[in-house]
């Protein structure tokens, strides 16, 4: 079994440090193998230190695969309209867990079964999009963790606004059909209104989209992007921020597990939300209802100065932001 010490290490390498819980492998029944199915909404090449992460947590609660557990994998490819089909074909595997992420996750999932127990391993909001009915006691199947995607998105316009005092319109990729976007969109616009910033939302469907967004965003009036939280923008952090540094746009994301090149990261580690739903899925398999495990809260929040991309876009970064940075890249 990993120690504490190695656990930290792991983290260290997909992006921070996380909170610790309990390590201590616990006994499983005797030769019982639990099968749990994971729906991904982008790729296992693009979220795979997440994966790792969930693994990591379930292994050292003692569940080893092709042991105890069996983990069925599907993935969505970032087509939001294959989710329902894929969550369906997992329920039908006969799974005692489904773990899933996103809100366009999580909703496929609970329009698929509403009596296997669904762990949302980082998600907005459940409640303001319906999927529990309050955060301590969810009801229903589904629990897991939520990381304020739509208070850390509103958050990223004050701070780009504080890096930039000058600054006066700003973009904010918005992904296509994704379930949380106008809850988010509205947020982030009621703070840049209290700015006097222009948001400017720059649509994006699909990856392949990005390089046209990117540009798109260069065109207009915007002087700075601003990326929401979600699946397409996670997976793909380190291609848009150099596109970003490419067309001279200081760019605010969320915090990654390696340095992208944005201006600024603030955000939650979504590794160790990934890492932490492996409690959720224990003491589900265990035999504590969904419905009883109150949804864990991101509590800490990074924030990252990457004076590299400051001093190729020509930006002195105020010292009320560096003095309260979490971490300053030079």
């Amino acid at each position: 079994m990993a120690s504490h010490i190695e656990r930290r290490k792991f983290l260290a390498t997909l992006g921070g440090v996380a909170a610790a819980w309990p390590l201590a492998a616990r006994a499983q029944q005797a030769g019982k193998a639990y099968r749990i199915g994971f729906l991904g909404v982008t790729s296992y090449a693009e979220y795979r230190y997440l994966v790792d992460a969930l693994r990591m947590g379930l292994r050292q609660l003692g569940y080893e695969e092709g042991k105890n557990i069996v983990i069925e994998y599907r993935w969505a490819e970032g087509k939001f309209d294959r989710l329902p089909a894929l969550a369906t074909e997992l329920v039908n595997l006969n799974i005692e867990v489904l773990v899933t992420h996103s809100t366009a996750g999580a909703l496929a999932a609970k329009q698929a079964t509403s009596t296997i127990p669904v762990v949302m391993a980082a998600g907005a909001d459940p409640v303001a999009t319906g999927l529990v009915a309050g955060l301590h006691r969810p009801g229903g199947n589904l629990t897991g963790s939520m990381q304020f995607w739509t208070e850390v998105a509103a958050k990223r316009v004050e701070l780009i606004k504080e890096a930039i005092p000058a600054l006066t319109s700003v973009a904010v990729l918005v992904q296509s059909g994704a379930p949380a976007t106008h809850i988010t969109l509205t947020a982030m616009e009621r703070v840049a209104d209290t700015l006097g910033l222009e948001l400017i939302p720059v649509e994006l469907k699909a990856r392949d989209d990005i390089v046209a967004s990117i540009a798109a965003v260069a065109a207009q009036r915007a002087r700075a992007l601003v990326l929401m939280e979600g699946p397409l923008w996670i997976s793909n952090v380190r291609q848009i921020a150099d596109l970003a540094l490419e067309n001279r746009l200081p760019m605010i994301s969320f915090k990654t597990e390696t340095k992208a090149g944005a201006l600024l990261e603030y955000g939650a580690n979504v590794a160790d939300l990934f890492y932490r739903s492996a409690m959720f899925v224990d003491k589900i398999l265990k035999g504590t209802p969904p419905a009883d495990l109150p949804i864990e809260r991101a509590v800490k929040f990074d924030l990252v100065v990457n004076l590299n991309s400051a001093k190729t876009l020509g930006i002195e970064v105020p010292t009320s932001l560096l003095i309260r940075a979490d971490e300053v890249i030079e």
